[in-house]
Protein backbone atom coordinates (compact mmCIF):
# COMPACT_ATOMS: atom_id res chain seq x y z
CA UNK A 1 0.00 0.00 0.00
CA UNK A 2 2.57 2.56 1.08
CA UNK A 3 4.48 2.10 -2.63
CA UNK A 4 0.44 3.36 -3.90
CA UNK A 5 0.89 6.32 -2.12
CA UNK A 6 4.40 6.73 -3.04
CA UNK A 7 3.36 6.80 -6.67
CA UNK A 8 1.06 8.77 -6.44
CA UNK A 9 2.83 11.35 -4.64
CA UNK A 10 6.02 11.34 -7.32
CA UNK A 11 3.24 11.60 -9.74
CA UNK A 12 1.63 15.04 -8.24
CA UNK A 13 4.82 16.86 -7.66
CA UNK A 14 5.89 16.22 -10.69
CA UNK A 15 2.49 17.96 -11.69
CA UNK A 16 2.81 20.62 -9.21
CA UNK A 17 3.13 23.65 -10.72
CA UNK A 18 4.44 25.25 -7.25
CA UNK A 19 7.18 22.41 -7.20
CA UNK A 20 10.35 24.68 -8.69
CA UNK A 21 9.19 27.16 -5.66
CA UNK A 22 10.86 25.03 -2.86
CA UNK A 23 14.47 25.59 -4.57
CA UNK A 24 13.98 28.98 -3.20
CA UNK A 25 14.28 27.80 0.10
CA UNK A 26 17.08 26.87 2.61
CA UNK A 27 15.67 23.07 3.64
CA UNK A 28 17.46 20.30 4.22
CA UNK A 29 16.36 16.33 3.43
CA UNK A 30 13.82 16.50 6.95
CA UNK A 31 9.92 17.00 6.43
CA UNK A 32 8.99 20.59 8.02
CA UNK A 33 5.57 20.64 8.36
CA UNK A 34 5.97 23.79 10.82
CA UNK A 35 5.87 26.30 8.88
CA UNK A 36 2.70 27.68 9.95
CA UNK A 37 4.62 28.83 13.30
CA UNK A 38 7.95 29.79 11.49
CA UNK A 39 8.44 29.87 8.05
CA UNK A 40 11.59 28.64 6.21
CA UNK A 41 14.43 31.14 5.14
CA UNK A 42 14.36 31.53 1.85
CA UNK A 43 18.00 31.57 0.00
CA UNK A 44 18.23 34.98 -0.66
CA UNK A 45 17.61 36.63 2.66
CA UNK A 46 21.22 36.72 3.93
CA UNK A 47 23.39 38.49 1.28
CA UNK A 48 20.44 41.17 1.21
CA UNK A 49 20.54 41.14 5.08
CA UNK A 50 23.90 41.65 4.62
CA UNK A 51 24.13 44.72 2.57
CA UNK A 52 21.62 46.37 5.06
CA UNK A 53 23.78 45.73 7.39
CA UNK A 54 27.36 46.64 5.60
CA UNK A 55 26.65 48.96 3.45
CA UNK A 56 23.07 50.95 4.07
CA UNK A 57 23.89 50.93 7.91
CA UNK A 58 27.42 50.35 7.81
CA UNK A 59 28.36 52.74 5.00
CA UNK A 60 25.31 54.84 4.31
CA UNK A 61 24.28 55.34 7.78
CA UNK A 62 22.26 57.69 9.00
CA UNK A 63 21.50 59.10 5.53
CA UNK A 64 19.86 55.29 4.86
CA UNK A 65 16.84 56.81 5.94
CA UNK A 66 16.18 58.67 2.85
CA UNK A 67 18.67 56.82 -0.08
CA UNK A 68 17.68 52.82 1.47
CA UNK A 69 14.10 53.77 1.65
CA UNK A 70 14.10 53.36 5.28
CA UNK A 71 11.62 55.91 6.19
CA UNK A 72 9.23 54.48 3.60
CA UNK A 73 9.68 51.20 4.68
CA UNK A 74 6.53 50.39 6.39
CA UNK A 75 4.11 51.72 3.76
CA UNK A 76 5.70 50.14 1.14
CA UNK A 77 6.16 46.45 1.96
CA UNK A 78 2.47 47.30 3.41
CA UNK A 79 1.76 47.32 -0.24
CA UNK A 80 3.48 44.19 -1.43
CA UNK A 81 1.69 42.11 1.11
CA UNK A 82 -1.79 43.97 0.12
CA UNK A 83 -2.51 41.74 -2.78
CA UNK A 84 -1.95 38.30 -0.86
CA UNK A 85 -4.49 39.39 1.22
CA UNK A 86 -6.98 40.90 -1.18
CA UNK A 87 -5.84 44.66 -0.44
CA UNK A 88 -5.62 47.37 -2.49
CA UNK A 89 -2.41 49.50 -2.17
CA UNK A 90 -2.64 52.52 0.61
CA UNK A 91 -3.94 50.59 3.61
CA UNK A 92 -1.57 48.12 4.70
CA UNK A 93 1.65 49.51 7.50
CA UNK A 94 4.00 46.87 8.30
CA UNK A 95 4.84 47.43 11.92
CA UNK A 96 5.60 46.15 15.80
CA UNK A 97 4.14 42.87 16.66
CA UNK A 98 1.08 41.15 16.00
CA UNK A 99 -0.40 41.71 19.78
CA UNK A 100 0.52 45.50 19.33
CA UNK A 101 -1.43 45.80 16.01
CA UNK A 102 -4.38 43.96 17.42
CA UNK A 103 -4.28 46.52 20.82
CA UNK A 104 -4.36 49.19 18.10
CA UNK A 105 -7.49 47.81 15.85
CA UNK A 106 -9.58 46.91 18.78
CA UNK A 107 -9.38 50.15 20.64
CA UNK A 108 -9.80 51.88 17.29
CA UNK A 109 -12.55 49.92 16.27
CA UNK A 110 -14.49 50.68 19.82
CA UNK A 111 -13.67 54.27 18.87
CA UNK A 112 -15.21 53.95 15.35
CA UNK A 113 -18.04 52.29 16.72
CA UNK A 114 -18.73 55.39 18.97
CA UNK A 115 -18.81 57.72 16.17
CA UNK A 116 -22.23 56.04 15.06
CA UNK A 117 -23.70 56.64 18.15
CA UNK A 118 -24.03 55.45 21.75
CA UNK A 119 -24.88 52.50 23.98
CA UNK A 120 -22.54 50.07 21.86
CA UNK A 121 -20.56 48.84 25.24
CA UNK A 122 -19.32 44.75 24.36
CA UNK A 123 -16.57 43.60 22.48
CA UNK A 124 -17.18 40.07 21.04
CA UNK A 125 -13.88 37.97 20.71
CA UNK A 126 -12.99 34.38 19.33
CA UNK A 127 -13.57 32.26 22.87
CA UNK A 128 -11.18 29.57 21.05
CA UNK A 129 -8.39 32.35 19.89
CA UNK A 130 -4.81 32.60 20.22
CA UNK A 131 -4.70 33.60 24.34
CA UNK A 132 -3.01 37.13 23.36
CA UNK A 133 -5.63 38.35 21.34
CA UNK A 134 -7.82 37.50 24.25
CA UNK A 135 -5.53 38.73 26.38
CA UNK A 136 -5.42 42.05 24.47
CA UNK A 137 -8.40 42.73 23.88
CA UNK A 138 -9.50 42.14 27.56
CA UNK A 139 -6.87 44.93 28.32
CA UNK A 140 -8.79 46.72 25.55
CA UNK A 141 -12.13 46.70 26.98
CA UNK A 142 -11.13 47.50 30.76
CA UNK A 143 -9.22 50.84 29.18
CA UNK A 144 -12.34 51.93 27.06
CA UNK A 145 -14.97 51.09 29.31
CA UNK A 146 -16.04 48.17 27.33
CA UNK A 147 -17.29 44.51 28.16
CA UNK A 148 -15.29 41.31 27.01
CA UNK A 149 -18.12 38.59 25.52
CA UNK A 150 -16.15 35.64 24.91
CA UNK A 151 -18.32 33.55 21.85
CA UNK A 152 -18.08 30.51 19.75
CA UNK A 153 -17.38 31.62 16.50
CA UNK A 154 -20.17 29.20 14.86
CA UNK A 155 -22.57 32.08 17.72
CA UNK A 156 -21.32 35.17 16.59
CA UNK A 157 -24.33 36.17 14.90
CA UNK A 158 -26.92 35.44 17.32
CA UNK A 159 -24.54 37.10 19.96
CA UNK A 160 -24.51 40.39 17.88
CA UNK A 161 -26.75 43.11 19.32
CA UNK A 162 -27.34 46.83 19.37
CA UNK A 163 -24.25 47.30 22.04
CA UNK A 164 -21.92 45.03 20.31
CA UNK A 165 -18.70 47.82 19.24
CA UNK A 166 -15.89 45.43 18.04
CA UNK A 167 -16.12 41.91 17.27
CA UNK A 168 -12.11 40.22 17.37
CA UNK A 169 -12.06 37.05 15.25
CA UNK A 170 -9.21 34.38 13.88
CA UNK A 171 -9.86 33.43 10.21
CA UNK A 172 -8.53 30.25 11.06
CA UNK A 173 -7.95 28.38 14.45
CA UNK A 174 -4.50 28.38 15.45
CA UNK A 175 -5.27 25.19 17.56
CA UNK A 176 -7.24 22.66 15.07
CA UNK A 177 -7.04 24.63 11.70
CA UNK A 178 -10.71 25.50 11.04
CA UNK A 179 -11.49 28.05 8.57
CA UNK A 180 -14.32 30.54 9.98
CA UNK A 181 -16.50 32.25 7.10
CA UNK A 182 -14.84 35.16 7.23
CA UNK A 183 -17.44 37.22 4.17
CA UNK A 184 -20.42 36.07 6.52
CA UNK A 185 -19.24 36.82 9.74
CA UNK A 186 -18.28 40.56 8.34
CA UNK A 187 -21.41 41.05 6.81
CA UNK A 188 -23.26 39.44 10.53
CA UNK A 189 -21.02 41.90 12.00
CA UNK A 190 -22.13 45.51 9.68
CA UNK A 191 -25.57 44.04 10.03
CA UNK A 192 -25.48 44.60 13.45
CA UNK A 193 -23.67 48.20 13.06
CA UNK A 194 -20.45 46.94 14.26
CA UNK A 195 -16.97 47.26 13.24
CA UNK A 196 -15.65 43.78 12.42
CA UNK A 197 -11.43 42.81 13.23
CA UNK A 198 -10.03 39.86 11.61
CA UNK A 199 -7.00 38.27 12.64
CA UNK A 200 -5.07 36.82 9.76
CA UNK A 201 -1.82 35.25 11.61
CA UNK A 202 -2.62 31.34 9.91
CA UNK A 203 -4.36 32.47 6.38
CA UNK A 204 -1.99 35.13 5.29
CA UNK A 205 -0.01 33.40 2.57
CA UNK A 206 -2.35 30.28 2.49
CA UNK A 207 -5.35 30.84 1.32
CA UNK A 208 -7.47 34.10 -0.64
CA UNK A 209 -8.72 36.55 2.19
CA UNK A 210 -10.46 38.81 0.34
CA UNK A 211 -10.18 42.37 2.75
CA UNK A 212 -11.51 44.38 0.60
CA UNK A 213 -14.07 42.19 -1.39
CA UNK A 214 -15.60 41.27 1.60
CA UNK A 215 -15.89 45.01 3.26
CA UNK A 216 -13.47 44.03 6.31
CA UNK A 217 -12.92 46.77 8.74
CA UNK A 218 -9.65 46.36 10.40
CA UNK A 219 -7.28 43.48 10.49
CA UNK A 220 -3.78 42.36 11.87
CA UNK A 221 -1.37 39.80 11.18
CA UNK A 222 2.42 38.38 11.57
CA UNK A 223 4.40 37.69 9.09
CA UNK A 224 6.67 35.04 10.03
CA UNK A 225 4.52 32.22 9.48
CA UNK A 226 3.50 31.75 6.12
CA UNK A 227 5.04 34.95 4.39
CA UNK A 228 8.48 33.60 5.39
CA UNK A 229 9.62 37.44 7.28
CA UNK A 230 11.99 35.47 9.93
CA UNK A 231 11.57 34.80 13.87
CA UNK A 232 10.43 37.98 15.13
CA UNK A 233 9.43 39.73 12.09
CA UNK A 234 6.91 42.80 12.06
CA UNK A 235 3.41 42.95 11.90
CA UNK A 236 1.26 44.00 10.01
CA UNK A 237 -2.37 46.32 10.33
CA UNK A 238 -5.00 46.73 7.77
CA UNK A 239 -7.27 49.85 8.13
CA UNK A 240 -9.45 49.87 5.78
CA UNK A 241 -9.77 53.18 3.16
CA UNK A 242 -13.21 54.18 4.52
CA UNK A 243 -11.47 54.72 7.79
CA UNK A 244 -8.66 55.90 7.70
CA UNK A 245 -9.62 59.58 8.54
CA UNK A 246 -11.37 58.66 11.40
CA UNK A 247 -8.84 55.91 12.47
CA UNK A 248 -7.97 57.08 16.04
CA UNK A 249 -4.75 55.18 17.25
CA UNK A 250 -4.32 54.78 20.97
CA UNK A 251 -0.82 55.02 20.40
CA UNK A 252 -0.09 58.03 18.84
CA UNK A 253 3.18 57.73 18.50
CA UNK A 254 5.93 60.05 16.57
CA UNK A 255 5.86 58.06 13.33
CA UNK A 256 2.05 58.94 13.09
CA UNK A 257 2.35 62.65 12.93
CA UNK A 258 1.29 64.22 10.21
CA UNK A 259 4.67 66.22 10.97
CA UNK A 260 7.24 64.11 12.28
CA UNK A 261 10.12 66.16 12.44
CA UNK A 262 8.09 69.17 13.62
CA UNK A 263 8.48 67.49 17.38
CA UNK A 264 5.28 69.82 18.06
CA UNK A 265 3.84 69.58 21.79
CA UNK A 266 0.24 68.48 20.00
CA UNK A 267 -0.41 65.16 17.72
CA UNK A 268 -1.90 65.41 14.60
CA UNK A 269 -2.02 62.13 12.85
CA UNK A 270 -1.13 61.61 9.30
CA UNK A 271 -3.05 60.58 6.39
CA UNK A 272 -3.07 57.56 5.34
CA UNK A 273 -2.10 54.20 6.83
CA UNK A 274 0.44 55.97 7.83
CA UNK A 275 -1.54 56.82 11.39
CA UNK A 276 -0.81 53.17 12.06
CA UNK A 277 2.78 53.82 12.78
CA UNK A 278 3.99 54.44 16.45
CA UNK A 279 7.79 54.47 16.56
CA UNK A 280 10.93 53.80 14.96
CA UNK A 281 10.50 50.79 12.85
CA UNK A 282 12.68 47.92 13.59
CA UNK A 283 14.48 48.50 9.96
CA UNK A 284 16.89 45.12 9.79
CA UNK A 285 13.40 43.08 10.58
CA UNK A 286 11.64 44.67 8.45
CA UNK A 287 13.91 44.76 5.51
CA UNK A 288 14.56 41.03 5.91
CA UNK A 289 10.85 40.48 5.70
CA UNK A 290 10.74 42.82 2.30
CA UNK A 291 13.36 40.56 0.89
CA UNK A 292 11.31 37.31 2.01
CA UNK A 293 8.84 38.43 -0.28
CA UNK A 294 10.44 38.30 -3.14
CA UNK A 295 9.51 34.38 -3.21
CA UNK A 296 5.87 35.59 -4.05
CA UNK A 297 6.71 37.13 -7.00
CA UNK A 298 4.71 35.33 -10.13
CA UNK A 299 2.41 33.87 -7.73
CA UNK A 300 -1.33 33.22 -7.39
CA UNK A 301 -3.14 32.97 -3.98
CA UNK A 302 -5.62 30.49 -5.52
CA UNK A 303 -2.79 28.56 -7.05
CA UNK A 304 -1.60 28.14 -3.76
CA UNK A 305 -4.97 27.66 -1.75
CA UNK A 306 -5.60 24.72 -4.58
CA UNK A 307 -1.89 23.11 -3.81
CA UNK A 308 -2.48 23.32 -0.10
CA UNK A 309 -6.10 21.61 -0.11
CA UNK A 310 -4.58 18.79 -2.25
CA UNK A 311 -1.88 18.34 0.18
CA UNK A 312 -3.81 18.10 3.12
CA UNK A 313 -6.58 15.79 1.65
CA UNK A 314 -3.50 13.43 0.68
CA UNK A 315 -2.13 13.74 4.34
CA UNK A 316 -5.22 13.04 5.82
CA UNK A 317 -5.95 9.61 3.29
CA UNK A 318 -2.45 8.78 3.78
CA UNK A 319 -2.62 9.03 7.69
CA UNK A 320 -6.08 7.15 7.36
CA UNK A 321 -4.05 4.39 5.46
CA UNK A 322 -1.01 3.89 7.35
CA UNK A 323 -1.62 4.89 11.04
CA UNK A 324 -3.26 2.08 13.62
CA UNK A 325 -6.70 1.66 14.23
CA UNK A 326 -7.72 4.07 16.63
CA UNK A 327 -4.66 6.14 18.01
CA UNK A 328 -5.25 9.81 15.95
CA UNK A 329 -8.15 11.32 15.30
CA UNK A 330 -8.04 14.35 12.87
CA UNK A 331 -9.80 17.48 14.25
CA UNK A 332 -9.24 19.70 11.17
CA UNK A 333 -12.63 19.87 9.10
CA UNK A 334 -13.20 17.61 6.07
CA UNK A 335 -14.64 20.23 4.48
CA UNK A 336 -12.51 22.87 2.13
CA UNK A 337 -14.48 25.60 2.66
CA UNK A 338 -13.91 25.16 6.48
CA UNK A 339 -10.27 24.22 6.33
CA UNK A 340 -7.19 26.54 6.67
CA UNK A 341 -3.55 25.06 5.54
CA UNK A 342 -3.13 22.71 8.42
CA UNK A 343 -3.52 19.25 10.04
CA UNK A 344 -4.32 18.59 13.66
CA UNK A 345 -4.46 14.93 15.06
CA UNK A 346 -5.67 14.40 18.42
CA UNK A 347 -3.38 11.43 19.93
CA UNK A 348 -3.62 10.67 23.35
CA UNK A 349 0.60 10.22 23.54
CA UNK A 350 1.10 13.67 21.50
CA UNK A 351 4.28 14.61 23.67
CA UNK A 352 6.00 11.47 23.00
CA UNK A 353 4.93 11.23 19.80
CA UNK A 354 6.39 14.34 18.65
CA UNK A 355 9.41 14.27 20.00
CA UNK A 356 9.73 11.07 17.83
CA UNK A 357 8.72 12.44 15.01
CA UNK A 358 11.11 15.17 15.46
CA UNK A 359 13.97 13.02 16.03
CA UNK A 360 13.20 11.57 12.30
CA UNK A 361 13.31 14.14 10.58
CA UNK A 362 9.61 15.15 10.60
CA UNK A 363 9.01 18.71 12.12
CA UNK A 364 5.65 19.41 13.48
CA UNK A 365 4.11 20.66 16.52
CA UNK A 366 2.49 20.15 19.40
CA UNK A 367 -0.87 21.74 21.25
CA UNK A 368 -1.03 20.90 24.88
CA UNK A 369 -2.50 18.01 25.83
CA UNK A 370 -2.79 15.94 22.84
CA UNK A 371 -2.62 17.57 19.16
CA UNK A 372 -0.19 17.35 16.68
CA UNK A 373 -0.07 19.80 14.55
CA UNK A 374 1.30 19.80 11.19
CA UNK A 375 1.42 22.93 8.91
CA UNK A 376 1.54 22.65 5.10
CA UNK A 377 3.17 25.36 3.48
CA UNK A 378 2.52 25.03 -0.50
CA UNK A 379 6.11 27.33 -1.45
CA UNK A 380 7.78 24.54 0.06
CA UNK A 381 5.97 21.67 1.07
CA UNK A 382 5.26 18.72 -1.04
CA UNK A 383 2.87 15.40 -1.64
CA UNK A 384 6.50 13.04 -0.89
CA UNK A 385 7.15 15.28 2.29
CA UNK A 386 3.18 14.83 3.08
CA UNK A 387 3.52 10.95 2.33
CA UNK A 388 6.51 10.05 4.16
CA UNK A 389 5.24 12.15 7.60
CA UNK A 390 2.05 9.57 7.33
CA UNK A 391 3.87 6.96 7.08
CA UNK A 392 6.84 8.34 9.53
CA UNK A 393 4.04 8.68 11.99
CA UNK A 394 2.45 5.29 11.65
CA UNK A 395 5.35 4.20 12.33
CA UNK A 396 5.80 6.53 15.72
CA UNK A 397 2.84 5.34 16.93
CA UNK A 398 3.63 1.10 16.28
CA UNK A 399 6.49 1.64 18.75
CA UNK A 400 4.88 4.29 21.25
CA UNK A 401 2.67 2.35 23.94
CA UNK A 402 -0.96 3.26 23.59
CA UNK A 403 -2.68 5.18 26.74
Amino acid sequence: MSETFRERALALDAADPLADRRKLFALDDGVYLDGNSLGALPVHVPARVQDVLTRQWGELRIRSWDESGWWTAPERIGDRIAPLVGAAAGQIVVSDSTSVNVFKAVVAATRLAALAGEGRDEILVDATTFPTDGYIAASAARLTGHRIVPVDPADVTEALGDRTAAVLLNQVDFRTGRLHDLPALTAAVHAAGAIAVWDLCHSAGALPVGLDEHGVDLAVGCTYKYLNGGPGSPAYLYVAERHQAAFDSPLPGWNSHADPFGMTPDYAPADGSVRGRVGTPDIVSMLTLEAALDVWDGVSVDAVRAKSLALTDFFLECVAAYAPEGRVTSVTPVAHAERGSQVALRCAEAEPVMRRLIERGVVGDLRRPDVLRFGFTPLYVGFADAERAARVLAEVLEETPAG
